[in-house]
């Protein structure tokens, strides 16, 4: 019997719940448990995967949960809070499962664990199915996101399928049948020649040589910089001058006394979500902006909620004057944004929330009264279009639809980022057609947009976005051709190895139990 160590205790301890030695109990068939231990902690590490992609899009979910709930919390961070902690310990889980298996202890996995297992997949399952049913779209991103990934996953595959060999080879070798040795050979040549192979099937804009790496993509700052201020404030835009954005994007409602000014909370979200509209207003109607005068606009606070909410986490880098400065902040009024802008030469573009025709035409007034040079407008909202052509020849006008764009033999273009393929992107640049992609918040993401080619993104991160100078990695194709056939071989070099010395070792081990059943001479 061997000696019970310190190490074996704690292993079998954590795993299985059970401090006796194995020998002092009923053992276990435990390779069906091992399966599925294996299979969950491939499906939480695939659900972690997810949500740290789906990450550029948290407000999306912070926003509908908000449509629902009325409450702004930041509920995405939660998601990844659980997603984490689920990971990390089906993972140990799964690393306790292994030292079992190398201090040939049984694999008796503990009920509770068992449950809690259940509950990730649970979990899981649920979470899949609320972004199959609400935000499907977002697996456009999980599979753009492996353009920028899976040259590195596919190494990581290879590095963990060679570490794996060891404990194939051995059950293998074990085996008794040769059906079973046939299937355990299969199902690891299969698995081993696809993950060899997979870099046929990688295509990445970033594996491009360093001279042909297209210019980096100009910043518009999505609400101003609202990672630095409250959103649609004229600190928020003032901020995002100090990041060198190139256009502000913004969002117009006509206030009662048609007024335009920045919000883009609408309808039954009207003002609730940042200002403090239900304070200094109750009872009153607040289904849509023409509601409230614009002196009754002015009397409310703006900023406020960003420093008790903190959309972004990021109100602990503010100083304290700049945190006075955010609290009191208020609505701004369209035409101090465009003096703003011009004062600073930046361009202006912005959804028209409420797209009538009165809506549309005080808008133009507004800017045509204005003295910002009209080529400054990129004109985004399409009803009336026609009408503004008419009016302000000199707006750019933008399209978020590539088909009445071309058929308008337009030249700019603004949509979100996971609705071109990175070939379209290239193609409509080599008509000299402007590419604008909303919104990049992620490094990975604006560097994946960067090597497609992109004219300017949308951000909230443009304080992040301006400091870099490159992307997050480029490669050469040959360069990553050669590194992946290296990888490769010097996998194959290894797993061939270990099998010989597993082969070897049970050769010897039963040479052994032989002679000792064998009588002497």
């Amino acid at each position: 019997m061997p000696e019970d160590s310190c190490c074996r205790i704690c292993c079998r301890g954590v795993y299985s719940c059970y401090w006796r030695h194995p020998s002092e109990r009923k053992r276990k068939c435990s390779c069906s448990g091992l399966s599925v231990l294996t299979a969950v902690s491939l499906l939480t590490l695939f659900w972690m995967y997810v949500c740290l992609m789906a990450f550029n899009d948290r407000e999306d979910v912070n926003w509908k949960a908000f449509s629902i709930l009325k409450l702004w919390v930041n509920w995405f961070m939660v998601l990844i809070i659980i997603s984490a902690v689920l990971t990390i310990y089906c993972t140990l889980l799964l690393v306790f499962a292994l030292f079992q298996l190398a201090l040939k202890e049984p694999l008796d996995l503990h009920c509770l664990h068992k449950f809690f297992l259940f509950l990730g997949v649970v979990f899981i399952a649920l979470g899949i199915a609320g972004i199959n049913q609400q935000w499907k779209e977002e697996w456009h991103t999980v599979l753009l996101s492996l353009q920028a990934t899976a040259p590195f996953l596919q190494m990581g595959g290879v590095g963990a399928l060679t570490l794996v060999s060891r404990l194939v080879f051995q059950g293998f070798h074990r085996s008794r049948g040769v059906a079973s040795k046939i299937l355990i050979m299969v199902a690891f040549a299969g698995a081993s020649l696809a993950m060899f192979l997979s870099p046929l099937l990688i295509q990445s804009p970033c594996l491009v040589d360093v001279k042909r790496l297209p210019p980096k993509p100009a910043l518009f700052g999505h609400r101003g910089a609202p990672m630095l201020a409250p959103e649609n404030t004229m600190m928020s835009f003032r901020r995002s001058v100090g990041c060198n954005v190139t256009a502000f994007e913004t969002d117009v409602q006509l206030s009662k006394d048609r007024v335009p000014y920045l919000m883009h909370d609408h309808n039954s979200h009207f003002l609730r979500r940042t200002t403090d509209v239900l304070q200094k207003f109750p009872g009153k109607d607040l289904n849509h902006s023409t509601n409230l005068t614009w002196e009754e606009l002015q009397e409310l606070n703006a900023g406020d909620w960003f420093l008790k909410t903190d959309p972004f986490r990021s109100v602990s880098q503010l100083s304290e004057q700049e945190k006075k400065t955010a609290g009191n902040q208020s609505v701004p009024s369209l035409l101090q944004l465009l003096d703003l802008a011009k004062t600073h030469n930046t361009s202006v573009i912005f959804d028209l929330k409420n797209d009538d025709n009165n809506d549309t035409y005080d808008t133009v007034q507004t800017i045509l009264n204005s003295s910002i040079p009209h080529d400054k407008i990129l004109w985004l909202p399409p009803r009336h279009r026609e009408y503004v052509k008419k009016v302000a020849p000199g707006f750019k006008q933008v399209y978020n639809d590539v088909h009445e764009m071309n058929r308008d033999e337009a030249d700019h273009l603004n949509v979100k980022y996971s609705a071109l393929s990175t070939t379209e992107i290239r193609e409509l640049r080599n008509r000299n057609v402007s590419v604008n992609l909303w919104v990049v918040n992620e490094p990975w993401l604006f560097s994946l947009m960067w090597c497609s080619g992109a004219s300017s993104v949308t951000t909230n991160a443009c304080s992040v976005l301006q400091d870099k100078n490159q992307p997050d990695w480029t490669m050469g194709p040959d360069t990553y051709r050669c590194i992946w056939i290296t990888v490769d071989l010097g996998s194959l070099l290894i797993m061939f190895a270990l099998f010989i010395l597993k082969r070897r070792k049970c050769s010897a081990l039963e040479s052994r139990e032989l002679s000792f059943f064998l009588p002497p001479e």
